[in-house]
């Protein structure tokens, strides 16, 4: 008799103690916290929180080289040009052979590389 006494002592009568999924469950709140918190270091490492404001922008990534990207974002629309990429340029390659500045008083002068 004293044994059953313990039996009926140690037993649990939670639901959550005997669902075997409830372990996946925090595992997958976990895993989403972990994404948000990683993507929000990734933004912020690597200064590119204007994607995520309401400004118009434009950002330019290696500038001056081959591989040179211009991404724009108006309003909702984030749209990216390579310089090497020949579909918007009409299929044509160019490359640069120059600078131009404008000055002040509107004035533009073209320095040749």
């Amino acid at each position: 008799m004293r044994n059953k006494r313990r039996k009926r002592r140690f037993r649990r009568t939670d639901d959550e103690a005997l669902d075997p999924i409830a372990a996946v469950a925090n595992l997958f709140d976990f895993s989403l916290v972990f994404a948000v918190a990683l993507m929000v270091a990734l933004v912020t490492r690597y200064g590119m929180s204007e994607i995520l404001s309401q400004e118009d922008f434009s950002m330019i990534k290696n500038p001056g080289k081959d591989n040179m990207e211009i991404i724009t974002k108006k309003g909702d629309k984030v749209e990216k040009y390579r310089a090497d990429s020949n579909e918007e340029a009409g299929g044509s390659k160019g490359k640069k052979i120059g600078t131009a500045y404008q000055l002040d008083n509107g004035e533009i002068i073209y320095i040749p590389d």
